[in-house]
Order: structure tokens, then C-alpha cells, then sequence
């Protein structure tokens, strides 16, 4: 795959995370129910983690589900946690066999008794692998996590383990669900739209974006090299001068 030179593999993106958006629009173009285009979601979501993984990327946030999404049709709701389901089971094993770590990421609460178990048992199978992290952000919300880290850690305050000059950016991104992940380099989104619909707030603070005119079932190894060669012309200052 000739498209793979264009990226200098010494400066691979250690941290991509991925707003998977236009399965909907994807499913109305070719005049299905909005759930088709989530189903074939998924094939886009398999080949993104094996790029990343062959790539060398370390960490991959992908943006499955937001807090915000229960405001869908019912109907689709549902379907999109069969689908959830569904995916755990087919996938987790596959994922271990190629030393893939898996961590879903949001308030896991809200969802019923049986995904939380799945979730729970995909999650202590591949806690020892090491080539890649794959994080699914599900009813994740980028406020819910800053506000659910400020809880933690004024429960600390009050139980007297800290003290609130304790209280630092390090010590705050480690009360994250990201915890001691290093922050996201680069951050895509599909689907042409350009806004971070509350993702990863605090993680994004110097990450470089790209924005895809691709849908999300569409999205292929040459979108993503894209968008790492896109990322790697970049001049990433944080905050400094030339």
C-alpha cells in the first residue's frame, strides 16, 4: 500500500482519538434505517484499530456513544446496545490475540446488568496487553468526566488525603477516566462537521484536528494515513512561539 510513505514512522501520533460521525447519513443516502449505518460502523471501527495497531499509534479514543445519545429515538438507542453487545462478544477475543487492550470509558452505570458484566469481563482479559490501547468512549461526556474528577477529588479534600494545594493539572488528569494516558496529539472527525461535541475536553487542550468529508462507514486505511501525514506537517508549538 504505496499511501503508507507518505507518514514518517518516527513521528507517529502516540494518542489519536476518533468522533465516528455520518453513520446516519451514510444509512440515508442509500435509503436504510439509521442502524445500518452503525452495523457497518463497525467494519470502519476494525479497520481503524488494525491501521493504528500496524502503525504504531499507542493509544485509540474512539467516540462510541455520548452521554447526550439517550436523547435518540428509543428505537435506536436499543439497537445500538444489541449492537454493543454484539461487537464485545465478536470482538474481545481478536483483540486479545493481537495484544490489544480494551477499556471502555464513560459512566457505565446507566447501561444494563449484562453489558456492564461484558464490559467488565473484556476489560480483565486484555489488561496486560501492550501494543495498543483501544478506549471506547461510551455515554462519555467530556464535562461528566472533568466534573466526576473535581468529585473525587474533593471527596479527598474531605477526607483529609489531600490538601487543595495538592491539587494540580497532573494530579487532576489522573482522576480522568483517561488517567495517565498521555493527551490526545491528534483528534478526527468524520462526516465533514466541524465541532468537538463535548469530547475529551480537557485531553484535547493541544491536539491537532482534522476534519474528514468521509463518512464513517467509509472511513479506510487511506483516510486515516491521511490524516496521521495531515497531522505530521504540522508544527505543533504548545503555547510557544516559532
Amino acid at each position: 500500500m504505496l499511501y503508507k510513505d507518505q507518514i514518517d514512522k518516527n513521528r507517529i501520533p502516540a494518542h489519536i482519538a476518533i468522533i465516528m460521525d455520518g453513520n446516519g447519513r451514510w444509512a440515508k443516502q442509500q435509503n436504510k434505517l439509521r442502524i445500518f449505518g452503525h452495523t457497518n460502523g463497525v467494519a470502519a471501527v476494525r479497520r481503524a484499530v488494525s491501521y493504528a495497531r500496524q502503525t504504531g499509534v499507542k493509544f485509540l479514543t474512539l467516540y462510541a456513544f455520548s452521554s447526550e445519545n439517550w436523547n435518540r429515538p428509543e428505537q435506536e438507542v436499543s439497537a445500538l446496545m444489541t449492537l454493543f453487545m454484539q461487537a464485545l462478544d465478536r470482538e474481545v477475543k481478536k483483540l486479545h490475540k493481537n495484544n490489544i487492550r480494551l477499556k471502555i470509558i464513560g459512566d457505565i452505570s446507566r447501561f444494563s446488568e449484562k453489558l456492564q458484566e461484558k464490559i467488565s469481563k473484556a476489560e480483565n482479559l486484555t489488561e496486560n496487553n501492550t501494543a495498543l490501547t483501544l478506549n471506547i468512549a461510551a455515554n462519555y461526556g467530556g464535562c461528566w468526566d472533568i466534573v466526576q474528577a473535581t468529585q473525587q477529588l474533593a471527596e479527598k479534600v474531605k477526607n483529609n488525603e489531600i490538601l487543595v494545594s495538592d491539587i494540580n493539572e497532573s494530579l487532576f488528569q489522573q482522576h480522568l477516566v483517561t488517567q495517565d494516558e498521555p493527551s490526545v496529539d491528534l483528534l478526527i472527525r468524520t462526516s465533514g462537521e466541524q465541532r468537538i461535541s463535548n469530547f475529551l475536553l480537557w485531553q484535547i487542550a493541544y491536539a491537532e484536528l482534522c476534519f474528514l468529508d468521509v463518512l464513517w462507514p467509509d472511513f479506510s486505511e487511506k483516510d486515516f494515513n491521511q490524516a496521521i501525514a495531515c497531522y505530521q506537517q504540522r508544527h505543533r508549538r504548545f503555547g510557544g512561539t516559532e
